[in-house]
Formats: C-alpha cells, sequence, structure tokens
C-alpha cells in the first residue's frame, strides 16, 4: 500500500486533494515528491521534510525508516537534519493505552513542502498540518465519535507544564559533539479540554500541573470532541519567546490558510527558476532537488534576537541580519551555496555574515566547519567556509567583512588540528604537513601513536592533503584581494600540495609515509580499511584521483597530456568494481550510484564528469551528465543514489539540468553541459534574468552542436559569472551526435589556478 500511495503521489501530485483550495497545475511546487529518494541504497536517505524555506520549524513522519507502516506519534518540531522530533504529538481515543508516545500504523499519506495529511488506523484519526516558520498548525478530525478524545503532548527529556494560555515545555537537546541547549515549546488549542494532568512513569494525575525528566507528558481530554484545533510555536530562546513567535506568525486554527501561505512561499521560492519542455518525471526530479537545496541553512533569529551556541549559549540581538545555522559545509559548498549566490544573494550574504559571527563568539576565532544549532560540530575533514566566502566575493557578492573572513578562515585552516572530526590545536602532524606538504599515513598494521586521532575516521590523508591543498588555494586568493602579497604566495604554493603525492607511476593521488614513500602494496579500490579512511574519506583512490578542483591544468600537466587525462578519466567510469557488490558496499557503504568506480553517491565527485571540458572533449562531459542524470536521480523512493547531506547531490541535479556546473567553487565560471530542458529561466533578482535555450533538447539530442552567448557565437564550454550577472541568454542548438569541434581546442578550455612554475 505504502508503494501505491508513493506512486499516486507521483503521478497526481496536482489533482490530489491538498491542504489547501485550488491548485495551479503546473506551479513548481506541484512538482515535488518529498518521497523521492527516501528509500537509501546503503546509507541514510532523503526525508520528506515539511517546512518553509530555510525555516526554523521543520517536520517529518517519525518511523524507523520509510518503508515502514509505523509512525511514533506527529512531530513537533526536528532541530537538526536527520534528527528526531522534539517534543511528540499522539492523539487517543477510547480506551486506547496511555503513554508518552504512541505508536500507529497509518494509510492516506501525503505530503508537500507546506503540508502534512495522515490517517491513524489505531486512534481512526485524521490528521492536516500545516507549518509556518516558527510555528505550526494541526486539525486532528476523530472518526469515533462517541468516545472520549485525548491528546498527549510529550518532552522526552525536559519539562512540560500546563499554564492558563495552554502548555509550555522545553526539552534538551544534544549535538553530535557535546554541545547541548533547550527547545521550548508553546501549544494551545481551540477547544477547551475537560480536564487535563501529567503522564509520569505511566500513571496520569489530574492533580498535577507539570513535571520533568524523560519521557514526561501532559494530557488533555477533550471528551467527544470530534475535531480539535492545536497551534504552537517553538523557540530557542524561551517559552516566553515560544508563544511570541506563534502569535507573530498564525491568528488562526484553519490549517488551509497556513498552508495557502507556505505553497505561495514556496511557489516564489521554487519559481525563481522556470522550466519548459521535458517530462513530468523531469520536472518532478528538477523541482524535488531544488527544494532539498532550501531545508538548510535555518533562519534562527527569532523578534530580532538568536540563541547563539558558538558563544556558549548567550542570546544576541541580530541588529537587522537574520542569523542562519546547521549547515554541513563540507557538502554544500560545492554546488548548494553557489547556487544560491546565483539566485538568492542576500540570503547567501546573510549566511555568510553568520559564519563570520560563529567565528567571532567562538574562543578561538575559527571560521566553523559543521555549523549546527548547538554549535559548530567539526565533521569530516578540511575548513571549507573559505570556499563559500570566496565563491560569493569572487561573483560580486559584497556587504561582509572579506578581511575579517580571512582572519577567522586563516586561523581555522593555519592553528586548528587538520586531524579529520577533531577540533583542537594543530599538533604534531600539522607541523609535519607545514613542513612536509602533505599528511603523512601509517604503514598497514602500523599503530597509531597520536592519541588525538579519532579511533573510527582515522587520518584520511590524502583527502586531507587534497582538500586543504584547496582551502590554501581559497586562501591565496582572498589575499591577493586583499593585497596581502607574502600571504598570497605563500597559500598559492601550498595550494599544490596535491603533488606531493602524485605518484608518476600510477597517475593517482598515492598516501606517503613520515619517510616519504610511497605506502605499499597499495590497491587504489579497496586499500585503507573501512570507507578507506586509512588514506581516503568515504570514497576510494579513483574518485581522489580527481580532488583537485581548483587545478585541473596541473592534473593534466601532471598525467601527460589532454589524451592521458582523457583515458583515466574514461577508465574511472569503466574500471570494473573488483569484487561483489555486497563485498564492495561493506567497506565503501558511501560509494554507491556507481558506473565503474565512479560514483554519483557522494559529493567529491560531483565535477568528474566536467573535466572533461579542461581536455577538449566536452561532448564527453555532454555524454556523461546525461548518463547521470537519467539512470541515478529518478521520481521514485530510490531516485537519489546516496546519502544527501543538506541539499549536495540535489544541487548537482539542479545545475546539471540547467546546463551548466560550478567546477571550482571561488573561480567565477561554470562548466557547460548538457541541459535536459529546451528552456531555462533563471531569475537572478533585480529583474534580471538569465536563459538557456536548448532548441531541439532531447532525451536523444544532448549534444551541443553550436552556441552562442548574449547573442555572440561562442566556443567555449564554460562562460565567465560576469557573463551572466546582469542577465543575459545561452543559446545553444542541440544535436544527437557529438560536434567534435565545439570546444574542443586548447585555448577553450576553461581556466584553473595559476601557474606556479
Amino acid at each position: 500500500m505504502y508503494c501505491m500511495l508513493i506512486v499516486l503521489f507521483a503521478l497526481l501530485s496536482a489533482c490530489c486533494e491538498r491542504a489547501t483550495e485550488v491548485s495551479t497545475p503546473g506551479s513548481p511546487v506541484d512538482y515535488v515528491n518529498p518521497y523521492m529518494g527516501n528509500i537509501s541504497h546503503i546509507l541514510v536517505p532523503t526525508y520528506p521534510t515539511v517546512h518553509l524555506p530555510y525555516g526554523m520549524l521543520r517536520v517529518y513522519p517519525e518511523r524507523g525508516d520509510y518503508t515502514s507502516d509505523v509512525v511514533r506519534g506527529l512531530p513537533v518540531i526536528v532541530t537538526s537534519h536527520r534528527g528526531s522530533s522534539a517534543f511528540n504529538l499522539s492523539p487517543v481515543s477510547g480506551t486506547q493505552d496511555l503513554a508518552p508516545v504512541s505508536r500507529y500504523t497509518y494509510d492516506q499519506e501525503e505530503i508537500t513542502p507546506y503540508s502534512y495529511k495522515v490517517f491513524l488506523d489505531e486512534p481512526q484519526v485524521n490528521v492536516h498540518f500545516a507549518p509556518s516558520h516558527r510555528s505550526g498548525v494541526y486539525e486532528l478530525t476523530f472518526e469515533k465519535a462517541d468516545e472520549p478524545h485525548r491528546l498527549i503532548l510529550n518532552t522526552r527529556n525536559g519539562g512540560i507544564s500546563i499554564t492558563g494560555k495552554g502548555v509550555t515545555g522545553y526539552q534538551r537537546i544534544s549535538g553530535m559533539k557535546g554541545g547541548a541547549m533547550n527547545v521550548y515549546v508553546f501549544f494551545e488549542t481551540k477547544e477547551k479540554p475537560l480536564s487535563a494532568g501529567v503522564l509520569s512513569d505511566g500513571k496520569l494525575s489530574p492533580e498535577l500541573k507539570n513535571a520533568e525528566g524523560r519521557n514526561r507528558a501532559v494530557v488533555l481530554d477533550f471528551g467527544t470532541e470530534k475535531t480539535i484545533h492545536l497551534r504552537y510555536g517553538v523557540s530557542f530562546i524561551d517559552e516566553k519567546q515560544a508563544e511570541s513567535n506563534l502569535r507573530s506568525e498564525i491568528n488562526t486554527y484553519d490549517y488551509r490558510e497556513i498552508a495557502r501561505t507556505g505553497r505561495d512561499l514556496w511557489n516564489e521560492t521554487l519559481g525563481k527558476i522556470r522550466v519548459t519542455g521535458g517530462t513530468d518525471d523531469e520536472k518532478s526530479v528538477f523541482y524535488t532537488s531544488l527544494y532539498r537545496t532550501c531545508e538548510r541553512m535555518i533562519n534562527i533569529s527569532e523578534d530580532g534576537r538568536y540563541y547563539d551556541a558558538f558563544a556558549g549559549g548567550k542570546v544576541r540581538e541580530d541588529g537587522g541580519m537574520s542569523f542562519y545555522t546547521d549547515d554541513w559545509i563540507w557538502d554544500t559548498y560545492r554546488a548548494v551555496h553557489p547556487l544560491r549566490t546565483l539566485i538568492e544573494p542576500e540570503r547567501e550574504l546573510d549566511m555568510i555574515r553568520s559564519y563570520i559571527r560563529m567565528a567571532q563568539a567562538s574562543s578561538e576565532g575559527w571560521m566553523p566547519t559543521f555549523p549546527e544549532v548547538t554549535g559548530d560540530s567539526h565533521r569530516m575533514n578540511g575548513n571549507h567556509a573559505v570556499a563559500v566566502v570566496w565563491d560569493a566575493y569572487s561573483k560580486g557578492l559584497r556587504g561582509f567583512d572579506l578581511n575579517e573572513a580571512y582572519r577567522a578562515c586563516k586561523k581555522a585552516i593555519t592553528e586548528s588540528t587538520l586531524i579529520p572530526w577533531v577540533r583542537a590545536e594543530a599538533g604534531v602532524l600539522d607541523e609535519f604537513y607545514r613542513e612536509k606538504g602533505y599528511f603523512p599515513a601509517l604503514k598497514p598494521g602500523e599503530t597509531e601513536t597520536v592519541k588525538e586521532v579519532h579511533s573510527f575516521e582515522k587520518r584520511q590523508p590524502v583527502a586531507v592533503t587534497t582538500g586543504t591543498s584547496f582551502d590554501h588555494w581559497c586562501l591565496s586568493q582572498i589575499a591577493k584581494e586583499l593585497g596581502l602579497e607574502d600571504d598570497y604566495r605563500y597559500f598559492l604554493r601550498t595550494s599544490y600540495n596535491y603533488r606531493n603525492l602524485y605518484n608518476e607511476a600510477t597517475g593517482f593521488l598515492h598516501p606517503k609515509d613520515w619517510d616519504g614513500n610511497f605506502i605499499e602494496p597499495f590497491d587504489y579500490r579497496f586499500s585503507g580499511g573501512a570507507g578507506l579512511r586509512d588514506y581516503y574519506d568515504e570514497n576510494n583512490g579513483w574518485t581522489y584521483r580527481w580532488d583537485v578542483p581548483h587545478n585541473p591544468a596541473d592534473l593534466i600537466r601532471l598525467m601527460g597530456s589532454a589524451e592521458k587525462f582523457v583515458q583515466n578519466l574514461n577508465n574511472t567510469f569503466r574500471e570494473p568494481m573488483g569484487m561483489g557488490k555486497s563485498e564492495f558496499y561493506h567497506k565503501i557503504p558511501d560509494q554507491t550510484g556507481n558506473i565503474g568506480q565512479f560514483t554519483m553517491a557522494n559529493e567529491p565527485s560531483m565535477h568528474i564528469p566536467y573535466l572533461y571540458n579542461y581536455a577538449g572533449q566536452p561532448w564527453m562531459t555532454q555524454k556523461r551528465i546525461r548518463q547521470l542524470l537519467g539512470m541515478w536521480f529518478r521520481n521514485d523512493p530510490m531516485g537519489v543514489p546516496g546519502d544527501e547531506d543538506g541539499g549536495g547531490l540535489s544541487a548537482f541535479a539542479v545545475f546539471s539540468a540547467m546546463g551548466f556546473y560550478p567546477v571550482t567553487p571561488g573561480m567565477p565560471i561554470y562548466n557547460i553541459g548538457s541541459p535536459l530542458f529546451p528552456e531555462i529561466s533563471i531569475d537572478l533578482g533585480n529583474g534580471k534574468r538569465f536563459e538557456v535555450e536548448a532548441t531541439g533538447c532531447s532525451r536523444e539530442n544532448k549534444y551541443v552542436q553550436s552556441a552562442t552567448l548574449n547573442g555572440k557565437p561562442w566556443n567555449k564550454p564554460w562562460f565567465d559569472h560576469d557573463d551572466i550577472k546582469d542577465g543575459g541568454k545561452l543559446a545553444l542548438t542541440m544535436g544527437n551526435r557529438p560536434n567534435y569541434a565545439w570546444g574542443s581546442r586548447a585555448e577553450d578550455a576553461p581556466p584553473s589556478a595559476e601557474r606556479m612554475d
């Protein structure tokens, strides 16, 4: 039944009963399928999140996975991506047992970005929900009309109280790296309950009005009232602010009204990019992917204030600039932030300002790596906020202090340790990196002697070296802009550190030990333990061979020629997995979405198919992009190839479907691929639009025959941000066979980093 519902949702989304009155056929939000990718190939899948764009209040059904037919109550707020709901709402009918959180089988579920509808089988309750930015509305209709109807409002770890106005509560939430804080709620109902009490340790105490601890709950008894309307506000500041957030956003109990407002906002947001032509499934993939890029970062400003976990939990004034957090930068700097810089520059500006505030609030003054509501969790490797900053600045975004951003980025990259998943000052491994220009690897069987190294994540020395090389290139460009000549020359030189791991005999980036010897014996597919973290990170040597996004031209030089570079690219897509799928994915579970050794499922691979443009074979980029979009991004429950971290893979799909992609964040150019749609219109703001017209575009006609940019003949497989910043048009003529002459001259290749030698 669940799969049938998904299919019905995908095919009939424009005409199914919605949480609104009437929908306009073909509106962007009607193509969004929140169920796309909910069933993962291996790792954590996508979630059918209900929220307003970048809104603090996010919910999704709480169940073990998205094949399950059991939900655990109704959600109130998800405080971090992939987290469980803080608080819980459970409707109870008749003699159903009272429990802090009830389990229900369900049917008739329908989710849109702005509404949630479901039928709960056991209490026989129809549920409708709609969110605002920091508040939401539930309407619960009981079909068992003659039985008592109750609502259980739960906090899983905190306190909850009955007041004269409604129910208030807080829940303690913890971050991945130990940060903890409270989330607050204020509930009120349209219908007055006949009685109320506190559920504690399985017992209902009507005389109690508050309780603290784990799984404490308030029970509201409404007698035989058929329909119960509930609305609530949430806050990271306090319970009073939660009520204020509700009052400022919602003055009705009509979920339809709130859903209409949400629907309009989603259409406005998604409508910044309009696509014409293509199939309905292709439009669903496109607009669903665009919707997923709007779940994070979230705006946590509340009436001009925000909870600052980076300053030890102080409540600060926002000064009229919204404060954003919850961003996994390792995943989002590559395409999510560049997409936002293109279509929502003012919002991106507030996010960069928020980064700077986070750094200023921290005791070390470091830019964050994985800023969350609870603080910087410092995951993965590298410090890629510098790429977000420089990419935005290089594309003309102003209004933030570049000097202050540079200071915070430089401190984070040079003063903190490069050890993955560790927030600490630099140590012996970092000193080695500064002296030798690479992160040292352990030999097989060698015992780790550096106590700071994470026991599971390991050193990841090749990934650390390549990621830091890119970060240093970004630092060099900012230093150049600021006139810091010594810094510019130093960081430009160290941006070539990946060369220190290049193995001329094999053409791969190969880990070295302390003495400068390549680790041997070595298999670029499988050496490195779980997730290959002893040497790489979540991906194997075939992926990290190309992890030099700032300097493809230098990779061509290292490999000897453009022809050898292309041969190595082709081999990446053609090299067999080397073992059975069950063994392969047990060893490298993040490396799904395979075509040969290429993985579509992980962010370090996303630029690889565009690298043909640098070697004079743009038709191969066009072929690969269409292959990847058609094979791995589909309008079905398994339609996302892997671990979707806050919009990273989705942004790849959005850009690639539009026909261009930012291979090098911080270099203001876009590589041309193969658009999925005959017409794409992008709202750049201030009345400016950039259009991509692909005449003759179809499933077969994927190859560029000729092009004009802003009315002039264009023979380059790339264009500059300056070419489109004031609006413009890229016109492509498409055909079913490659034009080997278009974009193939060496002088037409996209630019790379400055030559060091």
